[in-house]
């Protein structure tokens, strides 16, 4: 069974398919370097070999690879960044379409492992703690050492951690109010909107997915703030206190106001504006701006990331002024 050009491929081995990754990987039309690349599963599990045994009722995932037609792999190929190194940390600027670490589309594009030989050692020196979805774009920090690594995570549980998203909302009418801040309804527009997501994060409707109040849901806190509005749509700066999996993007669809182009959580990818007009963003709109974290001495240590192009652009072109990202950068969250 085959998948549609430059998509996953799954196949289910039956009786005869072959014995082996190999044989099954060659049954899906795809090469070798496939298994090389990463980009073969065999269930959950990353296939090691092309000798690799497989077993009738098996389920064989092939991803397309990062060059397969005009996939997110494909968009992200050369355009990250490294923005500095030292006492034993990489920050890197992430563009969207890029996994942070190995995904069904393989290992060799991912950010650690660019990151990893662009310094010259091997993916299993790269400590991962943090990372952004596929999608989203920014700055992610690796740790290069056992004491780094360690120094991070201690940061985090010491609030010390910090990290400073911008994002483009889908937020109509009174959406985004702190109800707490306001006496009548008629006071709303003179409000400064900002508050806290406080909702906990568990398990969604599938394992791609997470949902507020989901099954073993855990803590989860955000502070955000709209720095300005167009009609529908809202600037926000963003900073998560804790670190769950697509935390923001399942806080703001919670609050009524997901993302642009989170198609996941309620997004829409393109929108009609009055006139016929329309507005595309081929990723979700948001962005790890800026993160500081402790360097070896315990000062601040700040990388950030310039806002990309196609977000600056999608918000002009729903009416928002150019300046207001600069506001988003270094406003003040605190609820």
């Amino acid at each position: 069974m085959r998948g549609p050009r430059g998509r996953e491929k799954r196949w289910v081995v039956r009786e005869g398919d072959g014995a082996t990754v190999g044989d099954i990987v060659e049954r899906a039309g795809e090469g070798a370097g496939a298994i090389e690349e990463g980009r073969v599963f065999v269930g959950r599990a990353r296939a090691k070999s092309a000798g690799q045994p497989v077993r009738v009722g098996d389920e064989v995932r092939i991803g397309a690879g990062a060059g397969a037609g005009a996939g997110a792999g494909a968009r992200a190929a050369g355009a990250w960044a490294v923005i500095w190194e030292r006492d034993g940390m990489i920050a890197c600027n992430k563009p969207a379409g890029m996994p942070t670490v190995p995904d069904h589309g393989g290992a060799s594009h991912s950010l650690v492992a660019l990151a990893a030989k662009s310094i010259g050692v091997g993916v299993a020196d790269m400590r991962v703690t943090s990372r952004l979805d596929r999608e989203v774009s920014g700055v992610v920090i690796f740790a290069t050492t056992a004491e780094a690594e360690a120094r991070l995570r201690g940061a985090r549980d010491e609030g010390r951690y910090a990290r400073r998203y911008v994002a483009i909302a889908v937020a109509p009418g009174n959406t985004l109010i702190n109800v707490d801040q306001v006496d009548r309804v008629d006071q709303r527009d003179q409000v400064d909107r900002r508050g806290r997501w406080d909702a906990p994060i568990g398990a969604g409707k599938d394992a791609r997915h997470r949902a507020a109040f989901g099954a073993d849901a855990k803590e989860a806190r955000t502070h955000w703030r709209a720095v300005a509005r167009v009609p529908g749509y809202a600037l926000l700066a963003v900073e998560p206190q804790t670190g769950r999996t697509h935390q923001i993007r399942v806080h703001a669809s919670h609050a009524g106001a997901p993302l642009l182009g989170d198609r996941d959580y309620g997004g829409a990818a393109r929108v009609t504006l009055a006139g016929g007009r329309t507005v595309s963003l081929a990723r979700i709109a948001l962005h790890a701006a800026r993160v500081s974290v402790p360097d070896a001495s315990g000062a601040p240590l700040v990388a950030a990331a310039p806002v990309p192009v196609e977000l600056t652009r999608a918000w002009t072109e729903l009416g928002g002024a150019t300046e207001a990202w600069d506001m988003a950068m270094s406003c003040e969250l605190d609820p």
